[in-house]
C-alpha cells in the first residue's frame, strides 16, 4: 500500500517473513502482471507461463506443510492473495484454487501415495489441478449434486458434470467430489483419462484473466485408488472451501486497496472547475468513506488469520470474513469507478476490471446469502436452509 492510503499502518503487524512474501509477491505483479492484465482481460486468456511463476515464486499450498510446499503462516498466505489479487482477481483464483482446493484435499484427506504423487510437482507448478464440485444445476445445494460413482468391481465409474471450475482445462488432475452409495466421495481423476473431458465456459465478463471450464464424466472408470481414503460426506469438500474462503477474505482487500489508489491517483491530477477533484468535499467524502471500509476489511482479515495460526478459526468466522470483505470492495470498485467518471469504464485503469471480478467474486465460494444464513444459523441455532 501506498504511503498516501496506508494511514492507519496495518503492516506494521506483519512478522518479517510476512512482510518479505508482501515484498516478493507485490514486485512480481507490479512488474509481470500489471503491464499485461488489462490485455489479458479483454482477450479472455491467461499465459500459461503466470501459472509457472506462481509455482516458481512457491506460493501453491504455501500454507501446506511438507511435500515441496513452503509451510509459511495463514497470515503470510492471505498477504500473498491479497498482493496478487491487487493485480487481479482471477491471478488469485488460479493460486486458491492450485493451493486450496486441489492440493489441500489431497494433502489432508489423501493416501500417501496420492500425496507423494501429486503434491510436490503441484506445489512447483509443474501439475496444475482444479476442483470439481459445483454442478449446472447444484450449485449452493451441493449435497444434492447429480455426479455419480458407482462400484464396478475394484473400479470406480464417474458419470456427471460440473460446472465454472477455475483451471479446468488447464489442470494435470482434477479432485471430483461425486455421491456413492457410502455418501460423498473425493475422487482423482487425471487428464487424459477416457470419458473425462473440459470445455472452455466463455462470454463471461469476469475473473477473463483465468480459466474457467466444464468439466465433463461420461463413465469415467478409475481404480479404487483414485478415491481420496481420509473422509466421506459433504466435510470433505466444505473443509476445502473453508481454506480457500480465507484466501478470498484476504485477497478482496488487494482489489479494494488498488480501486482506493486508483482514485486518489486520479482524483489528485484531474482538474475540473480550476482544481484537481480531489479538492471537493465531495470526492474527499468518497475517498475517507472508501478508505475506512478497506481499513476495516484489512483488520479483519488479520484477525481471522491470527485465529487461523491459533488452530481456533471456525467456517463460521471464515463465512463472516468472506461475507464483508468481498462486499466491502465491490463497494468500493464501484464508488471509485464514480470518481473516475467516464474513464473509470475503459481498461487503462484497473478499476472496471476490478469491479466486474468482484461481481463474481461475491457469489462463488458461497453466495452472500448462503453465509447470511450460516450466520444467522450461528446466531440462533435455527437453520434456514431447510
Amino acid at each position: 500500500m501506498t504511503a498516501e492510503t496506508d494511514l492507519l499502518r496495518i503492516d506494521d503487524q506483519l512478522g518479517e517473513e510476512e512482510r518479505l512474501i508482501r515484498d516478493t509477491v507485490r514486485s512480481y505483479v507490479n512488474d509481470h502482471v500489471l503491464p499485461h492484465v488489462g490485455d489479458w482481460f479483454e482477450a479472455g486468456t491467461l499465459p500459461k507461463s503466470v501459472l509457472s511463476d506462481l509455482g516458481k515464486l512457491g506460493l501453491y499450498g504455501m500454507h501446506l506443510t511438507g511435500y515441496g510446499c513452503a509451510g509459511t503462516s495463514a497470515t503470510a498466505y492471505g498477504v500473498a492473495c491479497r498482493e496478487l489479487e491487487a493485480g487481479d482477481s482471477g491471478i488469485r483464483s488460479v493460486t486458491s484454487v492450485q493451493g486450496s482446493l486441489a492440493m489441500f484435499p489431497i494433502w489432508k484427506y489423501g493416501s500417501d501415495e496420492q500425496k507423494q504423487e501429486w503434491l510436490p510437482r503441484m506445489a512447483d507448478g509443474s501439475a496444475i489441478g482444479c476442483f470439481g464440485l459445483t454442478e449446472p444445476d447444484q450449485g449452493s445445494d451441493p449435497g444434492s449434486m447429480r455426479t455419480r460413482a458407482v462400484r464396478d468391481g475394484s473400479d470406480w465409474v464417474l458419470n456427471g458434470t460440473k460446472m465454472w471450475i477455475t483451471n479446468g482445462s488447464v489442470a494435470d488432475i482434477a479432485v471430483v467430489w461425486a455421491s456413492t452409495d457410502d455418501g460423498i466421495r473425493g475422487f482423482l481423476v487425471p487428464k487424459g483419462t477416457p470419458g473425462f473431458s473440459a470445455r472452455d465456459i466463455h462470454k463471461k465478463l469476469a475473473l477473463r484473466a483465468s480459466t474457467t471450464s466444464e468439466l465433463v464424466l461420461d463413465s469415467v472408470r478409475l481404480p479404487s485408488s483414485a478415491a481420496l481414503p481420509g473422509v466421506t460426506g459433504l466435510r470433505g469438500p466444505l473443509s476445502c472451501l473453508t481454506e480457500a474462503r480465507f484466501g478470498i477474505l484476504w485477497g478482496v482487500t488487494g482489489a479494494a486497496r488498488a480501486c482506493l489508489e486508483s482514485a486518489v491517483s486520479y482524483a489528485t491530477t484531474r482538474t475540473q472547475f480550476g482544481k484537481p477533484i480531489g479538492g471537493f468535499q465531495l470526492t474527499q467524502s468518497k475517498l475517507a468513506w472508501m478508505a475506512v471500509s478497506m481499513y476495516q476489511a484489512q483488520l479483519l482479515a488479520l484477525h481471522l488469520g491470527h485465529l487461523k495460526e491459533a488452530g481456533t478459526l471456525t467456517p463460521t468466522q471464515v463465512s463472516a470474513g468472506k461475507l464483508a470483505n468481498a462486499r466491502t470492495a465491490i463497494d468500493i470498485a464501484r464508488q471509485a469507478r464514480t470518481i473516475l467518471a467516464a474513464n473509470g469504464v475503459t481498461l487503462e485503469y484497473p478499476v472496471i476490471r476490478h469491479a466486474n471480478n468482484l461481481e463474481a467474486v461475491i457469489t462463488y465460494e458461497g453466495t452472500e446469502e448462503i453465509h447470511v444464513l450460516a450466520l444467522g444459523q450461528a446466531l440462533t441455532g435455527i437453520s434456514a436452509y431447510r
